[in-house]
């Protein structure tokens, strides 16, 4: 795998020898960031969403997806996974870019997440967050409303779930869709996180 585009593209990075990982494809990658750097999914502010972002790349695996967004110009990224030898994968691709200083690693159920606040650095709440699962799990609804619940998410954050083209999402209360876009057996679903509507249902 390489980072598609950026201040570090063309270099590469790598994910867990074993089968544990399923890393989005570099060609699924550079359209999906292409949606987001040119895409209409800005903030209200007419901000682009990587333009200094705060980010949560949530079953983050290798971490080529939160890497992608420091590469394009995000400020920061907390990788979260369960699995400590996808998380140590991760930790070497963020060693090896010189992404150290901008980079928080974090061993964590994306559906049962820490505080934010136990975190090093004290993480602000995320701008934009990246859900790739394992492919029809079911567990992105539950790491939603999970994430959101536990104050992770800014208002009117922009979050990009991977799914299995086949898999529905049940979207939970206060997430809006925003787009969806499919490539071939991917499926990326975009949605704005409005605590004020979660509030009102």
């Amino acid at each position: 795998m390489r980072i598609v585009a950026g201040r570090h593209r063309g270099r590469a990075i790598t994910a867990p020898a074993d089968d544990s990982v399923r890393p989005t494809s570099d060609r699924v990658r550079e359209s999906l960031f292409n949606i987001l750097a040119h895409g209409r999914l800005a903030a209200a502010d007419g901000r682009p969403p990587l333009e200094e972002a705060r980010v949560l790349d949530a079953f983050s695996g290798s971490g080529a997806l939160g890497l992608e967004a420091l590469s394009r110009g995000a400020a920061h990224v907390v990788f979260l996974d369960r699995d400590l030898s996808a998380l140590e994968c991760a930790r070497r691709n963020v060693t090896a870019l010189g992404e150290t200083a901008r980079a928080t690693l974090v061993q964590g159920d994306a559906t049962r997440p820490p505080p934010p606040e136990n975190v090093r650095g004290h993480p602000a709440p995320r701008s934009l967050a990246f859900l790739d699962p394992p492919y029809r799990s079911g567990l992105a609804a539950a790491a939603l409303a999970a994430l959101a619940a536990a104050g992770w998410l800014a208002e009117g954050a922009l979050l990009v779930v991977e799914l299995d083209q086949a898999e529905s999402l049940a979207i939970p209360a206060g997430f809006m869709l925003a787009d969806e876009r499919r490539y071939g057996r991917t499926k990326i679903v975009f949605l704005r996180w409005t605590a004020t509507i979660a509030a009102s249902l």
